[in-house]
């Protein structure tokens, strides 16, 4: 907090006071636990600090009897909200430890945090208010709470994207030399909450991810006593407290703490006999129809993807009807328009693909095949003379990637991803495929792998003497998109801060630029901005900034794939942004910052007038349903650029919608909702997606 500030607040305060930070509680109301702050230190601070409020020496200083604490009752605040490290003496005790910052937490937690600490273990300190908590926020300019770190060096809002279940079951018990006994139905038990609760962070083959590693040589010298602890009471880093939480009960984290002591079963392959009997062709390509057997314009159909019910809503874009909800796999990642624009196809989280035939009435699926047991990406061919040929689908687990008829999804070759990293050469078991591509340019898609940081040029003209150029980028690539020649694909390496730009047409890697924490682009958005020319622009999940990069080598030379602008969003936590070339508007969504607001409104800037900033919709509120999180998530513009439509997320049980704005005159047009909308997340144009139109 600046001294003018604190001075404003404690006007009796001497300039040495302010100075040195002695705040004086003379006068003020003194602080009182209550039962909320009890809950709320025992979730945030108590793995650290203990429920004594003793810490733990020469690691962790106490609270308890802290002259720093009880002398200034501001000091808690400031100190969740900005963390905290290097070298401090408590009591005559030296610590130098690290504290995350967590400025996630809502303004009324710190605050029951800091009564409950300043009245606690013989504490006795003034009083501290939501108002004062606010005022220190804006003062340390920490006011966009998806900053904080619940996992030291991981914000807020990617540990609630990447905290999701993996959809992998595991293999069979291992019993492994100094691990403590398991039954194997604790094992198989253990395994599944593994699974659902640690994979997403600490990897399938617990190697480490946004998590640290949890392989047996760390794990077994911790002991299991350490382990409960840890489970218990969450890490300091700030791993989730299952314990305290009332997510895991004392014998789970007995079991877990035993189970982390084996080493992980290795979950099956999925070889080509696997997918085969996986196939299925529901009407064959030459009994399919050979025109539309409707009237709506399937160019602009939209598939939305209604994540935890496993379909995808089939939504004729004029009339806003739902012509069909088609069965899929689970928590479909991606649906891509086929180059003829005739076929969707998906694929789920579970790594199950579904072809959409929409000349059909209804709309329904002609084929399918599960190509893994956890995937995000599906792609198909693109360059001309090879249109709807050739389909590839990328896999999490195993980590191989699968080139497939366009038309019957029959597979024809499967090619592993493991390998060496790019920055460290360390064989990797693990690498996910993430974003995959088609090359307008050459006949080839363009194949990210994640932890390798290796980008593929597959060459699919010859399947059976198949041609892949390696491209070393960055580790943890993931999505991105084309600018608007079609001849540079910009991809996020999210967890290097990164923005990797390869050229198609000479397929070689152009540049890697330097951004802040964890873009995420989605495609990204194009656009001429006034002063620099063609731009693609990313929104970040770590920060508010929206970063916007050169992108015309040819006119404008100084600016090609550099940051030329960034402007400051609402916050962090967003997925999407998108335009097109009909509008004057960018759009940003922000679905996982921390604050409810922002979540449930959308970001818009005026691309003629950039230094403006940007003007907020409460797109949730125009929805006008019950109870949820509501989180607005991925703009997507219809066919003819004048509508722009979002999703509203709530939970399976909950009320959720599609609200559909009027892209000029910024005023609510369209409300999709009902009971059958569930859990609507991605929405895809069939005309914007094959054409790479964002």
């Amino acid at each position: 907090m600046k001294p003018s500030t604190i001075t404003k607040l404690y006007p009796k305060l001497s300039t040495l006071a302010v100075v040195t930070g002695l705040l004086l509680t003379a006068g003020s109301s003194v602080a009182v636990a209550s039962d909320d702050g009890k809950k709320a230190y025992e979730a945030n601070c108590q793995a650290c600090h203990q429920p004594n409020g003793q810490g733990l020496p020469g690691a962790f200083p106490p609270l308890a009897g802290n002259p720093h604490v009880v002398d200034d009752k501001l000091h808690v605040v400031r100190t969740i909200l900005k963390g905290m490290s290097g070298p401090l003496e408590v009591n005559g005790q030296k610590y130098n430890a690290v504290m995350p910052p967590m400025q996630h937490i809502s303004d009324e937690d710190i605050a029951d945090i800091a009564n409950y600490v300043l009245s606690s273990w013989g504490n006795k300190g003034g009083e501290v208010t939501e108002d004062e908590v606010e005022q220190v926020r804006v003062d340390l300019g920490l006011k966009d709470r998806a900053g904080g770190q619940p996992h030291q060096g991981s914000t807020a809002a990617e540990v609630s994207y990447k905290g999701a279940p993996s959809a992998v079951s595991g293999g069979k018990m291992v019993k492994t030399p100094g691990a403590p006994d398991i039954s194997e139905e604790e094992f198989a038990k253990a395994q599944e909450i593994y699974f659902q609760r640690c994979a997403g962070c600490h990897g399938v083959l617990r190697k480490g991810a946004t998590g640290l590693p949890l392989t047996t040589d760390i794990t077994q010298k911790k002991g299991t006593d350490y382990l409960k602890a840890l489970i218990n009471f969450g890490s300091p880093g700030g791993m989730p407290n299952w314990g305290t939480s009332g997510e895991l009960s004392e014998k789970d984290i007995d079991m877990m703490a035993r189970f982390l002591q084996h080493e992980p079963p290795t979950p099956p392959e999925w070889g080509m006999k696997d997918m085969k009997e996986s196939w299925v062709v529901h009407v064959k390509p030459e009994d399919r129809p050979k025109k539309p057997q409707h009237n709506y314009d399937v160019d602009n159909m939209f598939a939305v993807t209604l994540r935890d019910a496993g379909e995808v809503a089939i939504i004729d874009g004029a009339s806003k009807k739902v012509l069909n909800y088609v069965k899929t796999g689970y928590a479909v990642h991606i649906s891509r328009a086929s180059s003829s624009g005739r076929y969707f196809t998906t694929i789920g989280r579970d790594g199950k693909i579904d072809l959409i035939d929409l000349y059909m009435n209804p709309p329904q699926v002609v084929a399918e095949i599960k190509i893994g047991l956890e995937a995000r990406s599906v792609e198909n061919s693109r360059y001309k003379g090879y249109e709807d040929k050739i389909a590839i689908a990328g896999a999490y687990w195993p980590p191989h990637y699968v080139l497939m008829d366009g038309e019957s999804l029959e597979p024809h070759k499967i090619v592993s991803t493991r390998g060496m990293t790019v920055d460290t050469q360390e064989y990797h078991p693990e690498p996910r495929v993430a974003a995959i591509v088609g090359s307008h340019k050459h006949p080839e898609f363009i194949v990210n792998v994640k932890e390798t940081g290796q980008i593929k040029l597959v060459n699919y003209s010859d399947i059976d003497n198949l041609q892949v150029t390696t491209i070393d980028a960055a580790p943890f690539l993931h999505d991105g998109g084309w600018d608007r020649s079609g001849r540079y694909f910009m991809t996020a390496a999210n967890e290097n801060d990164t923005i990797a730009v390869v050229d198609a047409q000479d397929r070689e890697l152009e540049a890697l630029i330097p951004v802040k924490r964890i873009p995420h682009p989605g495609r990204g958005a194009n656009f001429v901005d006034p002063k620099y020319g063609p731009v693609w622009a990313t929104s970040a999940l770590g920060n508010a900034d929206i970063t916007l990069i050169g992108t015309d080598p040819e006119k404008h030379k100084d600016h090609a794939f550099k940051v030329v602008r960034v402007l400051e969003g609402q916050g962090g936590g967003s997925l999407f942004i998108k335009t097109h070339p009909k509008s004057n508007n960018l759009w940003v969504d922000t679905p996982f910052n921390p604050d409810a607001k922002v979540a449930q409104s959308v970001a818009v800037f005026d691309i003629n007038n950039l230094d403006a900033g940007y003007k907020t919709l409460p797109i949730a509120e125009w929805a006008d349903l019950g109870p949820g999180p509501k989180r607005i998530v991925q703009p997507e513009y219809n066919m003819a650029g004048d509508e722009v439509w979002f999703s509203v997320w709530s939970g399976q049980e909950e009320e959720s919608a599609i609200v559909i704005v009027d892209d000029k005159t910024r005023k609510l047009k369209h409300v999709i909702k009902g009971e059958k909308m569930v859990t609507p997340t991605g929405k895809f144009n069939n005309y914007n997606t094959r054409n790479e139109v964002y």
